[in-house]
C-alpha cells in the first residue's frame, strides 16, 4: 500500500464518479482491519504511530469519497481541474437568477408548505446535477464542466442547509 495513492487505489476502486456504496464501505472496512493501531499494540509505539496515520488516511478517503460532492470534486482535482470553490465563484447568470429567486421565494414563505415544495424543487435540481455531472465525468471526460457543476451544487447545497434551518423554525414552534 502506498500512502500517497490517490483514495480510489487506496480502497482498491475505479476512478470514477459512479460508486457503489456497498463496494465502498466494503473496501473501507476491510481496509481499515488491515491497518487498525490495535492490530500492531504488540509491535510498539512506532509501529501504533504509523498504523495511525494509515488509518486516519483510509478514513479519510472513505469521507471523501462517500460524499457525492467531494467525491465530484476530487475527482475533478484529480484530472486537473480544480474547483477552486474559493476563488471561482462565476456562475453562469442563469444559474445566478435562479438562485435568487429560490432565495426570494424562501424569504418570502410565510408557511412549512411553501418551504416544504422550495425544498422539493431545490432537491430535485440538485439531483438533475449530480446526474449532469455523474454524465461529465464518467461518460464525457469533461472535468473543466464538471468542476462548475460542482460549484453549483456548493451553492445549492448551502441553501438547502437554510431551507432545513427555517423547516426546523416551524417544527419548533408546534
Amino acid at each position: 500500500m502506498n500512502i500517497d495513492a490517490d483514495d480510489f487505489t487506496l480502497l482498491g476502486l475505479e476512478r470514477k464518479f459512479e460508486l457503489n456504496r456497498a463496494e465502498l464501505d466494503s473496501a473501507w472496512k476491510a481496509l481499515q482491519a488491515q491497518v487498525h493501531p490495535d492490530r500492531f499494540a504488540a509491535e510498539g509505539g512506532t509501529a501504533q504511530r504509523l498504523a495511525m496515520q494509515w488509518a486516519v488516511r483510509v478514513n479519510e478517503a472513505h469521507q471523501r469519497l462517500k460524499d457525492p460532492l467531494k467525491r465530484a470534486a476530487y475527482l475533478c482535482e484529480l484530472a486537473g481541474a480544480p474547483v477552486q470553490a474559493h476563488s471561482n465563484t462565476a456562475m453562469p447568470g442563469d444559474f445566478l437568477m435562479q438562485q435568487m429567486q429560490w432565495r426570494e421565494a424562501l424569504e418570502e414563505a410565510d408557511s412549512a408548505a411553501e418551504v416544504e415544495t422550495l425544498s422539493d424543487e431545490v432537491t430535485e435540481q440538485r439531483k438533475a446535477r449530480l446526474a449532469r455531472v455523474r454524465q461529465l465525468l464518467d461518460a464525457d471526460a469533461n472535468p473543466a464542466q464538471a468542476a462548475q457543476e460542482v460549484r453549483a451544487l456548493m451553492f445549492i447545497d448551502r441553501l438547502l442547509e437554510e431551507i432545513d434551518g427555517r423547516l426546523e423554525q416551524y417544527e419548533d414552534a408546534r
